[in-house]
């Protein structure tokens, strides 16, 4: 029988004794112990879309988890590319390939050590309770933490996840007061925007976060197969109107990515149900222009003609 991608990357997981795992907890308790200090875990995604297309960005995530010996650790990779592109999505979809729950962590520029690991809170009943973040949860689990839009989050921040990203594969929670490791199963990746708006990694930092996987627009049937699926009730004329504005935009080298179409699609639907058009072509050109502004949707106006 021919092992499949799934089969083979869980197999290569799985890295020998208990030993390196201290911790042991059911996988249904909202709490785990480390080093007497009760964490409170949080939740784990329940619901996300099915990455489509672009199989190779897929399988280059996959093989960066994965493990060519018992000796061996996955690896930290950084997906880059334009916002909307799916980068959240395809994290999503190689977690999903291994089982693994996904955990998100969404970087700002106020993102502080404490939220990325450990915060404490007032309980019920007065005491302080430790609440561990989605990356620490991930962590106890075994599941797969994304930190969306990492290069938005200062040095001091990443600071606190370097041993994370190297063999030491652990946190220090200084609120706390413990050291955290991480499930052999635990697999971590960030997403970066490639836009203005971000800090410089540390090359400390960048030196973990390997390897780079770029991740450009999808192809027509791609983005088609993608509108389709996420909006099932789509008419089939407002769907190729909308692909249209998409390829046409690429084509341009503008920002506008298939999150942008979906928008468009989902409103250009909302105008039809109401009446509030003529047809499909008059209700996605006004979905478009309140969408993305009149001045920049007049470019694509011969494309309702």
């Amino acid at each position: 029988m021919v092992e499949t991608v799934r089969e083979r990357v869980k197999r290569s997981t799985d890295l020998g004794p208990a030993a390196r795992w201290p911790y042991n907890a059911p996988m249904s308790q909202s709490t785990v112990d480390v080093g007497g200090v009760p964490l409170h875990l949080a939740h784990p995604l329940s619901d996300f879309p099915e990455w489509i297309g672009q199989r190779e960005v897929l399988l280059q995530l996959l093989a960066a988890w994965s493990c060519f010996s018992d000796r061996d650790l996955p690896l930290n990779p950084r997906l880059l590319g334009r916002p909307g592109v799916g980068k959240t999505t395809l994290a999503c979809g190689a977690a999903r390939q291994l089982d693994l729950d996904v955990y998100v962590v969404q970087a700002t520029m106020d993102t502080r050590p404490e939220d990325l690991l450990v915060t404490p809170v007032l309980g019920p009943d007065g005491g302080l309770r430790y609440m561990a973040s989605p990356l620490v949860t991930a962590m106890l689990r075994g599941g797969a933490c994304i930190l969306d839009e990492g290069n938005r989050m200062t040095e001091k921040s990443w600071a606190s996840l370097a041993p994370l990203l190297d063999h030491r594969r652990s946190v220090d929670s200084v609120v706390a007061g413990i050291t955290i490791h991480a499930h052999p199963d635990f697999r971590f990746v960030t997403t970066m925007n490639e836009d203005a708006s971000t800090y410089e990694l540390p090359e400390y930092i960048h030196s973990r976060l390997m390897p780079q996987i770029h991740i450009d627009f999808p192809e027509e049937d791609e983005e088609r197969d993608i509108l389709r699926a996420q909006v099932p009730e789509l008419e089939d004329e407002v769907l190729e109107y909308v692909v249209a504005f998409l390829r046409a935009s690429h084509a341009a080298d503008l920002r506008y990515s298939v999150r942008d179409g979906l928008n468009v699609a989902r409103y250009a639907m909302k105008v039809l149900i109401r009446r509030e058009a003529n047809g499909p072509s008059e209700a996605v050109e006004r979905s478009l222009r309140l969408a993305i502004g009149a001045d920049e949707a007049a470019p694509f106006a011969e494309l309702f003609l």
